[in-house]
């Protein structure tokens, strides 16, 4: 007799197979979830249409994939797999899981599957994925491409899930709303200069690591946290694979942070203390991208966010950090593998350092190579204490690259020999962009960096464009003992909302100019497809990004010469360093909808600024800070 029951005990027996019963962490739930969230969202989804709670056969859910829900829906003949329309949840398979799917994804990523059939020749399986806060399904791929037409581990489901790019994106954008949301819980209510703010959210990251403290940090009295927050932060530090006198460096500006009296405190809102509700919100909001999506650059994306935030602090101090998107563009316009060295002298939170590392693993395929490119293949300088301590701690979270960060002085010839003694062949920076009375010039660190560099070796530096069009003795002191190989005219708001405009120099180190009797390479690269948008900054909204980087490593790579785009030249010390000196427009490529669509942007940009301008005076008011 045909039963859907039989169809139940195919999927119980392929869920068994692929160890979703056994795995820690790993929930299966039948008909009801024990979650109330869950069952929140299904309240009012029954497939009848009416206010009944919606049951899928199968509910799956992981600890260590908590914005991620599997259901799984059966029926008992092939007949009723799927209607032509997709509307008829009562009766058909896929219609039936799509009507759950699209309940769950107001606030989960869904994998949904549709089972039909009695025996194992004629059984079919559809699996789809379902991107939280949208509700159009698309068919679940693996990573070769292949639709997953089986039941598979929850590991192959959620590996083909999170490879997805929207699944990417949104995650992105949900760390980057809580971002802005963090910024003003903590300048209400934590009283932490914006130094403090970053080494704050970086320091309980740390803490949560430790089992023990996200466990029973709900157990001390408010005035007694901060200080067992600050033992945690200091044993997480111990762990580290660092030399003891750089531990006492980074543990350091950790420190003046327990004292701050309202970290301590309790309010009528928050009873149970301020920094209870912020270890709180870290561990429900943040910790899932540190401990399950390892590629994100938490802390770094985190002081990016708190600089756009902040009112003087940014400016005041040079800091202009680097936007992820050009540090993986650096690591690939470097050819970075995991035999190459790398060096940054203002390593910042870490950002290149991390870039690289991320494209040496890649390469990687033993644990000796994996264990040689944590102790000896990635360098960072970094002078202000702060800083030093997130790039520290940002590198601790991955479990990488801590050996060789050097909380000193770049300039410093002790310092210098020190990096010389690892012998770095590529070199990545952002320098401090000076202010009006400095007295280091940007090219000033750029010299630095390159002739820390084996001869031969590649360095590359964002700087502002000024270094590239004005006159100034750097340039000639750098030609003379090295080459300019490329300049690249970067987005006009790359670094939004600091108004600073840049260019990307690529140097041959050890290799004068002069000697070399080649033309140097000029890119305009000036469109990304990064969108500025209100509260999230520059994003890419329409996706462009991974096409757009690849044509231009490709120009750069095989040094392309295209109209409007290109250009090559011979160029000394006295020349300007930017393709917009050189290079020919090509009129042939305008037309009526570019010069309207520039007119509209221009447009929306007046309007918008001065609202934007409001929005950040809102969020900086009343800071210790002011």
């Amino acid at each position: 007799m045909i039963n859907e029951r039989i169809t139940e005990n195919l999927v119980r027996e392929d869920l068994r197979l692929g160890g979703y019963y056994t795995s820690p962490g790993i929930e299966v739930s039948e008909q009801r979830s024990p979650d109330a969230g869950v069952q929140r969202l299904l309240k009012g989804a029954s497939k009848t249409g009416g206010q009944g709670i919606g049951a899928p056969e199968f509910i799956v859910t992981s600890a260590d994939a908590p914005d991620l829900i599997m259901i799984i829906e059966c029926k008992a003949q092939v007949s009723q797999h799927e209607s032509v329309d997709r509307d008829r949840p009562a009766q058909f398979a896929v219609d039936g899981v799509l009507h759950y799917a699209r309940a769950l994804a107001r606030e989960f990523n869904v994998i949904a599957l549709a089972v039909s059939g009695q025996d194992r020749d004629t059984l079919q399986v559809a699996s789809f994925f379902m991107t939280r806060g949208e509700s159009v399904e698309r068919p679940l791929q693996a990573r070769d491409g292949a639709i997953i037409d089986r039941v598979v581990s929850f590991a192959d489901f959620r590996e083909a899930a999170e490879f997805d790019p929207q699944i990417r994106r949104a995650r992105e954008r949900d760390l980057r709303e809580f971002s802005r949301e963090l910024h003003i819980f903590m300048r209400d209510q934590a009283k932490l200069t914006e130094a403090e703010k970053p080494l704050l959210v970086s320091g309980t990251i740390l803490a949560l690591r430790n089992q023990a403290f996200a466990r029973s940090y709900g157990d001390y009295a408010p005035a007694d946290l901060p200080a067992e927050w600050l033992r945690v932060v200091t044993v997480e530090l111990e762990k580290a694979d660092v030399p003891g006198s750089k531990k006492k460096q980074m543990a350091q500006p950790y420190s003046s942070i327990a004292v701050s009296a309202a970290l301590g405190s309790a309010t009528k809102k928050y009873h149970r203390g301020i920094l209870h509700e912020l270890i709180r919100m870290l561990a429900e909001r943040v910790m899932p991208f540190v401990t399950v999506y390892h590629d994100f650059d938490v802390v770094g994306s985190f002081y990016g966010e708190f600089l756009r935030y902040t009112g003087g602090d940014k400016k005041g101090l040079g800091i202009v950090l680097t936007p992820r998107h050009i540090t993986e563009l650096f690591a690939l316009l470097a050819n970075v593998g995991k035999a190459d060295c790398v060096v940054d002298p203002c390593a910042g939170t870490g950002g290149f350092l991390i870039a690289s590392m991320s494209s040496m693993m890649a390469e990687a395929v033993t644990e000796e190579e994996r264990e040689d490119i944590r102790k000896n293949r990635l360098i960072g300088i970094e002078i202000q204490a702060n800083m030093f301590a997130l790039a520290a701690s940002n590198m601790i979270l991955r479990g990488d690259g801590k050996a060789n960060l050097y909380p000193d002085d770049c300039f410093d010839p002790m310092v210098i020999a020190k990096v010389k003694g690892h012998h770095p062949n590529i070199g990545l920076m952002n320098p401090p962009y000076a202010q009006k009375d400095a007295e280091l010039d940007e090219l000033l660190f750029v010299q630095n960096m390159l002739n820390m560099l084996e001869p031969g070796g590649i360095g590359i530096a964002i700087v502002p464009i000024s270094c590239a069009t004005g006159t100034s003795p750097h340039k000639a002191a750098i030609l003379k003992r090295h080459t300019l190989e490329a300049v690249m005219s970067m987005p006009t708001e790359v670094f939004y909302p600091v108004g600073v405009v840049t260019c990307v120099m690529v140097f041959r180190a050890g290799q004068p100019h002069a000697a070399a009797k080649k033309k140097t390479w000029f890119g305009y690269w000036k469109d990304d497809g990064f969108v500025k948008t209100k509260h999230l900054g520059r994003v890419d909204i329409h996706n462009t990004w991974a096409e757009t980087r690849d044509s231009w490593v490709e120009d750069f790579r095989n040094r392309v010469v295209l109209p409007g785009r290109s250009v090559s030249e011979y160029v000394t010390a006295d020349d300007e360093w930017c393709a917009e000196a050189y290079m020919e427009t090509d009129y042939s490529a305008l037309s009526a909808t570019d010069f309207t669509r520039a007119l509209r942007e221009y447009a929306i940009f007046s309007l918008t600024a001065e609202a934007e301008a409001a929005e950040l005076e809102y969020l900086n008011a009343g800071t210790v800070d002011d």
